[in-house]
């Protein structure tokens, strides 16, 4: 689904008034990256169901030059090239394995601590599969922006195990796909990956 033009609009005014703050410490223009930063959360407010005051603390926990955030996913296969999913447990529907980049994890090293958090299985990263703008995916609209990095990752060792993010972990055959959890992985995306899966040569997808 295309993301909303409201949106679009408090993205840029946030990255304006968070630049800002940032980079010019004159009194007066802090003054104004304020009042850019109260407008862009009264249009949020507008829009959504949250007040405009918890839109802009919010906000103001970002800090320095906007960037788009990362989100780094798990794609393993098992020996019958099934793939592994886990249950989320706030929405009760499946996701390919991963979560927010840490900054002090390499980028192999934090899908991989993802995967085993939330699945119980230790892996190895070997290809990076797909680096997705998450807006044009088809994902719902979220109120930041977000880069998705799908890896490819071996399976080495561990057992299923579920954590306090996830109530249920299972592989998967391409035909029998449970529901997902459509904020976090989209069904189209996991067919690309078996069509991964089949096919080493592919190159890495990008947008």
């Amino acid at each position: 689904m295309p993301i909303p033009q409201w949106l679009t609009w408090v993205r840029r005014l946030q990255s304006i008034a968070q630049a800002g703050f940032t980079y010019n410490h004159d009194v007066y223009d802090q003054e104004r990256y304020q009042q850019i930063e109260v407008i862009a959360s009264e249009i949020a407010a507008e829009h959504t169901s949250v007040d405009a005051t918890k839109i802009v603390s919010m906000y103001r926990h970002e800090k320095g030059y906007a960037t788009p955030k990362i989100d780094v996913r798990g794609v393993v296969f098992n020996a019958d090239s099934e793939i592994l999913l886990v249950k989320e447990v706030r929405t009760q529907k499946w996701t390919l394995p991963g979560g927010w980049a840490d900054v002090w994890d390499r980028p192999s090293q934090a899908v991989t601590r993802e995967i085993e958090e939330e699945s119980g299985y230790q892996t190895e990263a070997s290809k990076v599969l797909a680096i997705y703008d998450r807006e044009h995916q088809g994902h719902p609209a979220h109120e930041f922006a977000i880069w998705k990095l799908y890896f490819l990752c071996t399976l080495i060792g561990g057992n299923a195990q579920i954590s306090h993010e996830t109530s249920d972990v299972g592989f998967f055959a391409e035909n029998a796909l449970p529901e997902l959890d459509e904020g976090r992985t989209q069904k189209h995306n996991v067919l690309r990956f078996f069509e991964h899966h089949r096919d080493a040569t592919l190159t890495t997808d990008f947008d």
